[in-house]
């Protein structure tokens, strides 16, 4: 899962392996060796993932899962096997967790996936648990900054491109730690560490008073979102001018407008349902909205079709997907992911996996689309407006740059027990191209939630697709004036 909301509260963490695990870490323990598990057949022994920095240690039924670096080794938490295997695949999970599946794949490697995850993270066999993962890691000051620089130092997917000397930044902030450095002064360092990254899936949290999330420069990612949303969604009804119905706790909403038209609100990927019921919750009430949209009737007579994520703070790369699969005739890739796995080669990477839009088993609609997008198009937001590229025909893209944050948060805790977070991944298209830091651009440029645009009642961006779905017709790829080579303007 990734980023979801901006609160007051904590660092929003993304659902890589870290987060499928209890929130009261275990103490230490003694070595695991995996010499008879490996006679057995069996995944207890000790696995060390392909990227993301974790060790899991399976015995007895209970999987202990630790973050690593080369300097550290910290418990993350314990899940308790979930029934039976089946297929060869064991569950682990627990009360309220998201369930984490392992199947082995030969003696030595391994595959993991954590609810809600497209792509299975790779494990090789270890032959004990690392010495390190045994003793406690120190928590004061300069080890939780020595800790928080290495993570960011072995795991960080670029920093090249965003114009940050890593080695020079600690050779800057290290000697101004010490043993008696305060919490107070140590939360200014590794904020003013990190700041320089202009990442919305970056950030650090010490409590409810102290947190710091990163953005784009120039953006409003990291910025209190209440007050702007209510701004939204009354402009939004004023100047769509027909009823908007909503499903998903008022996450996706729609309007049949003039001309033939139809409106598709996305403000979020996840969310949809209150309760414990999770991922398998949420895709329940989104195909319930779905379907409800995409009848047989409304799919054939639609002239076009406006999907606005101008506002979507993200969840589920998943839920996105299966919206993209009712506006889609034919499979296609939706675009890779890989994660960054070597502690001194950043130019190294996990074997990319490929994510495919798959149509739907329901009505599908295959006619013009055109997609607003924003600042505010955030995370899995964004990875939705990716994952339309290679539709045919493909939608034109009207507003502004999305956010530029794509990768799931690499969540982690220090030695002192703060939360902090990270970007890791890389997602790219089929043609390889990669949108992380710069968002992806319009195909044509308009005013977005601005100020003026609010205060004057304006709606640039929705004024703009009608009259080009309207001047469309059947012809979409001529008439919108959308195309592969189409250049933003």
């Amino acid at each position: 899962m990734k980023i979801r909301t901006r609160t007051a509260t904590a660092l929003t963490a993304a659902a890589v392996l870290a987060t499928a695990v209890a929130t009261v870490p275990p103490a230490f323990a003694e070595p695991v060796t995996t010499a008879g598990a490996v006679a057995r057949g069996t995944l207890d022994g000790v696995w060390k993932s392909d990227g993301y920095g974790m060790v899991l240690a399976i015995e007895d039924g209970r999987l202990r899962l630790y973050q690593t670096t080369s300097i550290s080794c910290l418990p993350a938490g314990t899940m308790k096997r979930r029934g039976p295997a089946r297929g060869g695949t064991v569950a682990f999970g627990g009360s309220g967790l998201p369930t984490l599946t392992l199947r082995a794949d030969g003696r030595d490697r391994a595959r993991a996936r954590y609810t809600g995850a497209l792509t299975p993270l790779g494990l090789l066999r270890l032959r004990a648990l690392p010495e390190q993962c045994s003793k406690p890691t120190p928590k004061d000051p300069v080890t939780t900054f020595d800790v928080f620089w290495t993570t960011f130092a072995e795991n960080y997917l670029d920093f090249g491109a965003k114009g940050v000397d890593w080695r020079a930044v600690r050779d800057r902030y290290r000697p101004r730690v010490n043993a008696n450095t305060s919490d107070e002064r140590l939360f200014e360092i590794l904020t003013a560490m990190i700041k320089p990254l202009g990442d919305a899936h970056t950030g650090v949290s010490w409590d409810d008073e102290h947190f710091y999330f990163g953005g784009r420069p120039g953006t409003r990612a990291h910025e209190p979102l209440a007050e702007l949303r209510a701004r939204v969604d009354k402009a939004v009804a004023r100047n769509l001018g027909a009823p908007l119905r909503t499903w998903a706790n008022g996450e996706v909403g729609y309007a049949d407008l003039p001309d033939g038209l139809g409106y598709l609100r996305v403000t979020g990927m996840a969310g949809y349902t209150k309760g414990a019921g999770g991922l398998a919750a949420d895709r329940a009430e989104l195909d319930r909205a779905l379907d409800a949209v995409f009848t047989a009737s409304r799919v054939r007579d639609l002239r076009g079709l406006i999907v606005d994520v101008r506002y979507n703070t993200g969840g589920y790369d998943d839920l996105g997907l299966r919206i993209a699969s009712r506006l889609t005739g034919r499979p296609y890739t939706a675009y890779t992911k890989r994660a960054r796995n070597h502690p001194a080669d950043p130019a190294r990477f996990t074997r990319p996996g490929t994510i495919t839009v798959k149509p739907a088993r329901a009505p599908i609609y295959t006619g013009p689309v055109a997609v607003l997008t924003g600042d505010l198009t955030v995370s899995a937001g964004e990875t939705f407006v990716m994952g339309l590229m290679e539709r045919g025909p493909e939608p034109l893209r009207i507003g502004v740059e999305t956010q530029g944050a794509f990768s799931d948060i690499l969540s982690r805790t220090l030695p002192n027990g703060w939360q902090f977070g990270l970007s890791n991944e890389d997602y790219r298209t089929r043609a390889g191209r990669t949108f992380e830091g710069a968002g992806i651009p319009p195909h044509v440029r308009t005013p977005v939630f601005t100020d003026e645009e609010l205060d004057s009642g304006r709606d640039s961006a929705l004024d703009e697709a009608r009259a080009r779905l309207k001047a469309a017709g059947t012809d979409a790829s001529t008439a919108i004036g959308t195309g592969k080579g189409a250049a933003a303007r």
